[in-house]
């Protein structure tokens, strides 16, 4: 059931492939700075990429337009009201460089589980009583692995990472784990940082 180290991925990151989604591997991966990633017709890939973008909660960025967002409040943000919907909206967005969806059934059972266990969490932005956006990942007590997130009106996503990222903050937590970089997570203040400093920050609740 181990994992090879991190440090025999290839050069894209990847470090295993196959496996099952149980609880016990997924809890394995995660506590080791590795994520399943793959698609609906692939078999299970497991990745531990370097660099690896991150979020120093400290360190998110509010830009003027958020700033106005946040002080005028449109939204409600909730945390594990509806995670498994949470989830079904993330498997609709599109990512680069990915045919197919990636939340594929077997992954939303398996993180479902975890999330019965308190292991997974989502957080939900809401309008009118509509649910608007979200995200959701692996709380780790001491880093937040993000997985997805999704939006349904201009600004939802951004406002649910920015009020995590403060209660994150708050709360001690080293770091938010964002796995590769995105320009939109850029945006937020997300960066590059060694594998080998990622590790050292996971590791540093052992």
């Amino acid at each position: 059931m181990e994992f090879p180290p991190v440090e025999a991925a290839n050069e894209d990151g990847l470090l295993a492939v196959g496996g099952d989604l149980s609880m016990e591997r997924l809890l394995l991966a995660y506590k080791n700075g590795i994520f399943p990633w793959f698609n609906d017709d692939s078999l299970i890939l497991w990745w531990s990429p370097d660099p690896r973008m991150v979020l120093f909660p400290n360190k998110v960025k509010i830009s003027k337009s958020m700033r106005k967002v946040l002080r005028d409040n449109p939204f409600e943000l909730t945390q594990n009201t509806c995670f498994e919907k949470v989830m079904e909206h993330c498997g609709k967005v599109e990512r680069s460089g990915q045919d197919g969806t990636w939340i594929t059934p077997e992954m939303k059972s398996a993180y479902a589980n975890l999330h019965k266990e308190g292991w997974a969490k989502s957080y939900e932005v809401w309008e009118n009583g509509e649910l608007v956006g979200g995200l959701y990942g692996v709380d780790l007590g001491h880093m937040f692995c993000g997985e997805s997130m999704f939006s349904l009106r201009p600004n939802a996503s951004k406002f649910a990472f920015i009020k995590m990222a403060q209660e994150l903050e708050r709360k001690g937590y080293g770091l938010i784990d964002c796995q590769v970089h995105t320009d939109h997570l850029e945006s937020l203040g997300a960066e590059l940082i060694p594998r080998k400093k990622f590790m050292g920050i996971l590791r540093s609740k052992d």
